[in-house]
């Protein structure tokens, strides 16, 4: 076994490696995690960016949720959270890795765990649940379904667990298209499968259409109603060229074979098209844009007009990993999430906190009530909880 270094040993470039590569792994203790955040700024203020380890943008991506999972199975229960900070204390920085290790920095000093006493939110019949696995299914009849954790649905060509819902592959090609429809409330997520193999993930407060099952060579069209999802396509190879189409208000993409997200919430005035791998054309009318991996479009519903930007993917899904994960974000927006999952009302008694912004990465998992403790600890917010209604002071 490899003698773990103390806290005063010099560190060269290897050394800074070894650890790195710990992270991405997922391996790294956390006597580690202080000794790579001691040896990242004594390296720092003399060094570049070590060019071996690679382009800094995926380190910094893959850092953030491995080592986040990391750091559940090692830490002690009671400081299990990782701090949300101001954004004018904590920002990404030149260097990609800074992200990470400013996390870090909150949490830990260069000698001990810091284990933080909870904030004085003013809490009064807290009622308010963390968001589970739920929704309810619209046959073609009308008939409603409600799946939750616990229950166990079974039809024709279709099984729930409570926590899943999946669509088997029919032996032969339907002659006429069949639709269900999948809600999640709000305080819900729920994944499907569909019958060609599809893969979707739905995030609260959405609305899917979708075939019970495909015509085989057609192109295979869903519609996301409203709200947020992430797709996993089947290529069209496997399914004699068909393609994939979704649907969205007034766009359209389409895809082949392909991992992409897409936010339509009924509240927003964008839908946002954000593509992981492959290729999808976004449409609206005559309007038509070609995204690459790491892309985002933007459709406009006032103008209709689509435009298209580079965009951080790993923020972008990472509710679908189980985060929250701010950059830069305005407490009214953070609010808008975090309202959703937790069902919730957010009330302002002052407008100009609305326009405070954060960055940072909770965990979808916590009560709300350590979320705002967190938040509280910035002195630039407080939160009183009556019931499901949080007023934001």
């Amino acid at each position: 076994m490899k003698k773990q270094k103390s806290m005063d040993t010099n560190y060269n470039k290897q050394d800074f490696q070894e650890l790195i590569e710990k992270y991405l792994d997922g391996k790294i203790s956390l006597e580690e995690v202080k000794l790579l955040v001691n040896y990242y700024h004594s390296f720092k203020l003399e060094n570049d960016w070590v060019d071996e380890l690679g382009a800094e943008e995926p380190i910094k991506h893959r850092m953030l949720i491995n080592i986040l999972e990391a750091i559940q199975d090692e830490e002690p229960q009671e400081s299990k959270i990782i701090s949300l900070l101001k954004s004018n204390i904590f920002k990404y920085g030149a260097a990609a890795a800074i992200l990470l290790f400013v996390f870090f920095n909150a949490v830990y000093n260069s000698n001990s765990l810091q284990v933080q006493k909870p904030a004085q939110t003013s809490v009064a019949n807290n009622t308010i649940q963390i968001g589970s696995n739920k929704a309810t299914l619209t046959t073609e009849d009308g008939t409603e379904i409600i799946l939750e954790k616990g229950k166990s649905y079974s039809s024709k060509n279709l099984s729930s667990n409570g926590e899943k819902l999946l669509y088997n592959e029919t032996e032969k090609s339907a002659k006429a298209i069949v639709y269900n429809y999948l809600t999640i409330p709000r305080g819900g997520e729920f994944f499907v499968k569909l019958a060609d193999g599809t893969q979707v993930w739905l995030n609260s407060e959405s609305k899917l259409k979708f075939p019970v099952s495909f015509i085989e060579g057609e192109t295979r069209k869903v519609e996301l109603v409203y709200g947020e999802a992430y797709f996993e396509v089947t290529p069209s190879t496997a399914h004699r060229g068909a393609k994939f189409q979704v649907l969205t208000g007034i766009q359209e993409i389409e895809v082949i074979g392909t991992q992409f997200n897409v936010q339509a919430y009924k509240d927003d005035k964008l839908i946002k098209t954000s593509l992981v791998e492959g290729k999808v054309n976004v449409k609206n009318n005559s309007i038509e844009k070609n995204l690459k991996p790491g892309q985002a479009s933007y459709l406009s519903l006032d103008s209709g007009k689509i435009t298209v930007s580079d965009v951080d993917i790993e923020n972008t899904i990472a509710w679908k990993k189980g985060y929250f994960m701010f950059n830069n974000e305005s407490l009214e927006s953070m609010t808008n999430i975090l309202s959703r999952w937790y069902n919730v009302v957010f009330i302002f008694e002052n407008e100009k906190k609305k326009h405070i912004r954060f960055t940072g990465v909770l965990k979808r998992s916590d009560n709300i009530q350590k979320l705002l403790n967190k938040l509280e600890k910035t002195n630039e917010a407080f939160f009183q909880i009556q019931n499901n209604q949080i007023t934001i002071k």
